[in-house]
């Protein structure tokens, strides 16, 4: 009788001890899966930064090539519907015909000359229709028309510049407020929409300083994609050989 009570006093302490056994396996697997899986996670942010790596080099060397090519005449109305970014930004352009100052637009802007604004202004043509003209930066205590007389080229004009693409609505940071005409971005179709102006290209052209004192066009891609790649494969190796270590850990009791 001894002897039965002594085992049955053991086997519930043996089943609860399997039972934990059996809990930490299973909690160690369910581990050891979500760390293969964040491994994987960062590895395929560290590919995808060494593709955005292999696309912005691309995009440097064909920009490059079109701001310093001869320039072309822009696209005419008839063709405006083709430009698109890929083929078409940063293309280096002529444009001839009269500036509409009394309709220009400030969009707020930051330069390294300090905040101010883009004055863009419609080029309008003989049969009516018009493009958009960054026609450079002045700063905030200039952002009265009266104070930069000078600047203000009237007659016909020809103007030199990249094409650029619109820019709806606002930036990251802020919303275009058409009603209060305060803008943050180059939105061609409601800025021209707020001006009266009526048939417009869908794209807009920085200008260079040719007549057009101001101009003002940085052209810089920030590259650090390759950094960026190596910190997630970085981070996934180290995961792994969390992992490694977990694994090795656990087998040297045995």
């Amino acid at each position: 009788m001894t002897v039965t009570r002594g085992r049955r006093q053991r086997h519930p302490q043996a089943h609860a001890e399997k039972s934990e056994r059996q809990r930490y396996r299973v909690k160690r697997a369910i581990f050891a899966v979500c760390l293969v899986l964040l491994a994987a996670a960062l590895a395929a942010l560290g590919t995808w930064q060494v593709e955005r790596l292999a696309w912005k080099r691309d995009l440097i060397v064909r920009v490059d090539q079109r701001v310093h090519a001869a320039p072309v005449p822009a696209p005419a109305r008839p063709d405006w519907n083709k430009i698109n970014a890929t083929d078409d930004e940063y293309r280096r352009v002529i444009v001839s015909g009269t500036l509409a100052n009394d309709k220009e637009t400030l969009v707020y802007a930051s330069t390294a000359l300090g905040p101010g604004y883009w004055v863009m202004a419609p080029l309008t043509f003989a049969d009516g229709s018009s493009i958009l003209v960054n026609r450079g930066f002045v700063p905030t205590d200039r952002r009265d028309p009266a104070s930069r007389r000078e600047g203000e080229v009237s007659g016909p004009v020809e103007i030199t510049g990249l094409i650029r693409m619109t820019e709806p609505k606002g930036s990251l940071l802020q919303s275009n407020d058409v009603a209060a005409d305060r803008w943050y971005s180059r939105d061609v179709a409601a800025i021209a929409q707020k001006r009266g102006i009526g048939t417009i290209a869908p794209y807009f052209i920085d200008a260079d300083a040719t007549a057009n004192p101001g101009g003002l066009t940085v052209i810089a891609f920030p590259n650090n994609h390759l950094v960026y790649a190596i910190t997630w494969y970085g981070l996934a190796a180290m995961v792994l050989a969390l992992l490694v270590f977990i694994l090795r850990g656990e087998r040297a009791p045995a």
